[in-house]
């Protein structure tokens, strides 16, 4: 088990209250970023998921208790600048502001509790995203209202205002597509956190060899469900990629008959640039949104034109990332994989790919 999701639902099932604590906004340098949760039950049960530890996750976890015993929601602002964060090893210079909120209070929308969808979206059933609005109250922030998207656009409860639901529509619809939570500005008055529900990310490699592998086990190390796509016997033994999904068969033909709905990313790193055209154009004929090939700009650009040639939608080709990765600048298995996996760890979070300490 893995989602804060699943863990209400098992809670639930038993009969057992529970509190749920979200960073639903962050400021510089912090611990957690937004959309962080951590659930709280009665009882000496442990709590599940992190907000950062110490001081401010010890705070949140007596806001939980007050919420589990009078129900509703609090929001706290904690600047990580104070003393008591000092001894704790928090002081990032920044700002969390969490939300604590009663199990049901969590997870209605429009009168309507949202639970089990929310659950089977963290087991990888159709999507699901909360918006919740923030206010600005003076110089702190207040809840002010939430509501539910699913990956269709249909909307679950409502704001009173057609403007700002179908600005959540839109940005939910997008953000679920993308995977993490992201906070939307709607004014100099509020906020929107969009906080999507979309089950583990997926890794499609098209191909067993030594890049192929390093890739593999560098996904696992980031959380996702990785599947291996190989023709030859000796390369896709499953041994070769642990807690990896291996299909052996035609590569191409994988390609063109996987499912790629959710956070699905394909990689195409296969032995040769002839079977590699086969599979760039076997996936530009899926709906495969990220369809990374490894190789050299020279390779790229041959392929480029041979989709190009085939009459292939510019919209498509602009889905290829070729050559796929950051330049990090490093050449063995283990390096290329490390680039293949920033890219679509920046791709999935946002990011801009800076050094952190850049001004």
């Amino acid at each position: 088990m893995t989602s804060p999701y699943e863990r209400m639902a098992e809670l639930a099932a038993a009969g057992q209250p529970f509190a749920l604590a979200t960073v639903v906004r962050t400021h510089g340098s912090t611990p957690q970023v937004v959309g962080a949760k951590l659930v709280l039950t009665t009882g000496n049960a442990r709590p599940f998921g992190t907000l950062g530890g110490g001081c401010v996750e010890a705070d949140a976890v007596l806001a939980l208790g007050e919420v589990l015993a009078r129900g509703g929601r609090s929001l706290r602002e904690y600047r990580l600048t104070e003393d008591l964060a000092w001894n704790t090893g928090l002081v990032c210079g920044g700002t969390m502001w969490i939300l604590a909120e009663a199990g049901e209070a969590a997870l209605v929308c429009g009168e309507r509790n949202l639970l089990a969808e929310a659950a089977e979206a963290a087991r990888g059933g159709p999507s699901l995203a909360f918006v919740t609005r923030l206010r600005r109250d003076g110089r702190g922030w207040a809840f002010d209202g939430r509501v539910a998207v699913d990956a269709a656009g249909d909307l679950v409860g409502s704001f009173e205002d057609e403007t700002v639901d179908g600005r959540a529509r839109e940005a939910a619809v997008a953000q679920i597509r993308q995977g993490p939570p992201r906070l939307v500005s709607v004014g100099e008055a509020h906020d929107l956190l969009v906080d999507p529900i979309v089950g583990v990310p997926r890794l499609v490699i098209a191909g067993g060899g030594h890049v192929a592998r390093a890739i593999a086990r560098q996904a696992r190390l980031l959380d996702f469900d990785v599947t291996i796509l190989e023709d030859r016997p000796e390369f896709a033994a499953p041994e070769r990629f642990d807690g990896a999904t291996v299909i052996h068969g035609d590569v191409p033909s994988s390609i063109a008959s996987f499912d790629y709905r959710g956070q699905t990313y394909l990689v195409i790193a296969t032995r040769g640039h002839k079977l590699d055209a086969e599979c760039v154009m076997a996936a530009v004929r899926t709906d495969a949104r990220y369809i990374g090939l490894l190789g050299s700009r020279r390779k790229t650009v041959l392929i480029d034109e041979m989709l190009r040639e085939a009459g292939i939608a510019h919209a498509r080709v602009s889905a290829i990332h070729a050559p796929v990765g950051l330049d990090l600048g490093g050449r063995t298995p283990a390096e290329i994989a490390l680039s293949v996996m920033a890219e679509i760890t920046q791709l999935r979070h946002g990011g801009t790919g800076r050094p952190l300490g850049a001004a």
